[in-house]
Order: C-alpha cells, then structure tokens, then sequence
C-alpha cells in the first residue's frame, strides 16, 4: 500500500525547494507526517494530494532536520546552571532555540557547590519529565566540577575539585537516568574510575577542561571515554613536541569532537584542520551558548559567575571567554564556509551526529519512522521560516510567535 495515498486527517505533507536529510539532497522535496513521526520523504512529484490531507508548500524555502545542540548553558534568560532558583523557567530556553531550528537541546552546566549542583540536576531532571516543547530538552551535560582548575575558562575555581566517585554516584542518582554527558579532565586521580562508573551508567564520559597528555588520554579511552569538550577550547594548544588532549582527539578516531561554531572562539582555519582530520561522523557542532542568547547586550549569569555580552561577544568581569551567543543556525552557515563541506555533510555536524553521539533514536534525520523535527529555512537568506517539532508547527516566523502546544 503506498503511504502517500492514504487518506487521513492527521497527515500533513510539507513541500520545499529542497530537502536535506542529511544525508541526500532532494530537489523539489516533500515530506509527509502523520502524528509526530515521519511517513516518506521523496520528491514532491512521488506524493498526490488528496482532499482531507493537508498541504504546506513552502516555496522559496528548504528543510532539514530540526537541529541537536548537546552542549548549551542558557538562552532567552534561563541558565541551566540555575535551574533550581525560583522564577526559573526551562520553557523560555525551549522558545528561545525553537527560533533558531533547534528541536531538541542537552542543557548544560558548570561547576558548583555539591548541594547545588544536586538540586540543579533534579530540578533540570523533573523538568524534563513535563512537556510537550517547542525545543525539547533530552537529557543533562555536566561540564564539571571533576575538571583541572588550570584550564577552568570562565567556571569558577573554588567549585572545581578532585574527583569524588560517592559525590558521583550522587549526582547520577538525582539525575534520574537524564545525565548523557559528563566533561572531565582525565589526568586527575581516580579520573578512569570516574570513567568506569559513568560508562556503567550509560553515561558518556567527555575529555575537556584539562591538560592531559597522550598516556592519561588512551588510559580513558581504554576505559570508555567517546568524547572531547569543545576542542581546542580549555585544553593546551597543538604543539609540535608535546603531544596533548586536542592532538590525540584529532587523530584517534574513537573519539567524536565538539566544536564550537563561532569565530570568535576558534578561528575558521583551526576548524577546517579539525574537519580535515576526523570522520564527518565523529564532528558534533555546538554552541556553547549563555543565557544571553537570542537576548541585547548586557549583564547575565553563567552559574554564579556574572558575565557581560558586548557586541555579542561574551565575557567574564576579568575579560576571559565565557560562552557565545551564537545559535547553531548561524553555526551551520560558518561551519559549511570555514570546513568547505558539502552542505549535506555539513548539516549532519548539527542533526544526526549530535544525535548519535549521545544515543538519541530516531533524531536528526528526515527519514520515515523518525520523529518529524523538522527546521524550515528561506533558500536565499538561511533565516528560519517554520519550525516543527514532533509534528507540531512550534515556529511561524511569518506570525513571530512560538505557537501554543
């Protein structure tokens, strides 16, 4: 029976210029859902259009999937890392993203008190539990407190401390199964211990903030570590003798790469060599937004650090780096002229590697039985036209608005 000539109400097909899924490039495309799963993608030709289906053409615009940011610390005035704080609210993240073609985010936070980062991951935990989203948040990225204070960025030292497996163990029950991710810097006593336990947990165990050098890399490695913590940022620079965590990420191809999509923080030649050393499927953009983002310039929070956005550039009070305000849309645009990728390639970086890489089924792709999360953009702007999530328009630019669920 072919799906397409189906008759049912709750079908809906979306036509387009062109469709990137992302791994093909469909001209004249057509994607047709029914509830919050994908049915069939193809060109628009291949589907008729009876009476009681409904049609979205968007002419002038092309599709790909909803974009996954797996390392993003606010947006739109909600800090991930003061989620437990009264007036917080998860949602204005979740509008905020859904803006920008993302459908589904990690929140991620920074190191803090024991206490607090306990009440942080159960109040983000019980958060997520609620729902539907425009953006939805799919699990918890902790970049710290088990991190080497020498290359703590903008986190604030005297929250950063050896690691601690009963505090551990603490922070993965109050997590209730939602922590995906942990940053660490390997080279810290009882470090591969760490790495056991949150691989034992189903936890991905992510090298970053650290000094590590080639032995205390492959010793996590062997023990279960995937991941790398945006590269190049917090860690040594590459060096010609002194081989260190960024070199060994480059070239061991166990390992997946975030990079952070914004030139400010790395320059566009530094992620072309990154795109030129690894798999295509082992590079995830992120972010590595603030709460700021998507907001003016002025005065925000990452964790108990105040921070300032200046031109859109964000800071700690002594002048270190502290985040971006850069939402993966406008990563993906940079991505594809710093790395030179085919735009299909390039959109995986953003879609189904991120998704992938932390065990997310049925994301990042326009295929059938996929949930439809679907970003709409204008063919000749890139600026977003519509967004759905889970099948449901969350984004109609033309109507500047996040629509009610």
């Amino acid at each position: 029976m072919d799906l397409e000539k189906v008759v049912h109400p709750d079908r809906t097909l979306f036509l387009v210029d062109y469709c990137l899924t992302p791994h093909e490039h469909i001209p004249r495309g057509g994607i047709l859902c029914e509830g919050e799963r994908i049915l069939a993608t193809g060109g628009s030709s291949a589907f008729s259009r009876d009476e009681e289906l409904k049609v979205v053409e968007m002419l002038g615009a092309y599709a790909v999937p909803g974009f996954v940011d797996t390392h993003i610390h606010g947006a739109g005035r909600f800090d991930s890392s003061l989620a437990a704080e009264p007036g917080q609210k998860i949602q204005s993240m979740c509008d905020t993203l859904a803006f920008h073609g993302i459908t589904s985010f990690i929140p991620t936070l920074v190191s803090n008190t024991s206490k607090n980062m306990l009440e942080t991951v159960d109040a983000l935990a019980t958060a997520m539990e609620h729902g539907p989203w425009s953006a939805e948040p799919v699990g918890i990225h902790m970049e710290g407190p088990f991190i080497n204070a020498a290359k703590r960025g903008a986190q604030q030292e005297e929250y950063i401390r050896e690691v601690d497996i009963g505090e551990a163990r603490e922070l993965i029950a109050a997590g209730k199964g939602k922590i995906k991710i942990v940053t660490l810097a390997p080279e810290l006593k009882n470090a591969i211990l760490l790495v056991e336990v949150l691989v034992e947990n189903g936890i991905i165990p992510s090298m970053g903030h650290s000094l590590a050098d080639e032995k205390a890399f492959l010793k996590a490695v062997d023990a279960g570590a995937t991941r790398c913590t945006h590269l190049f940022n917090g860690m040594a620079p590459l060096h010609q003798r002194d081989v260190g965590l960024a070199a060994m990420a480059l070239v061991d191809n166990r390992i997946s790469i975030e990079l952070i999509l914004d030139e400010r923080l790395i320059h566009p030649r530094m992620i072309e060599l990154a795109c030129r050393s690894k798999p295509k499927d082992k590079i995830i953009g992120i972010s590595d937004a603030v709460e700021g983002a998507g907001l003016s310039d002025g005065k925000y929070h990452l964790g108990e650090c105040e921070i300032k956005i200046t031109k859109g550039m964000v800071t700690t009070k002594e002048g270190t780096l502290a985040g971006t305000t850069q939402t993966l849309e406008k990563g993906w645009q940079h991505l594809v002229e710093a790395s030179h990728m085919p735009r299909t390639e390039a959109v995986a970086c953003l879609s189904v590697n991120p998704a992938k890489s932390v065990g997310l089924p049925n994301r990042g792709e326009l295929r059938p039985g996929f949930f439809a999360d679907i970003a709409f953009f204008d063919s000749k702007t890139h600026e977003p036209r519509m967004i759905v999530s889970k099948g449901r328009v969350v984004v109609d630019t033309a109507k500047n608005a996040v629509l009610d669920s």
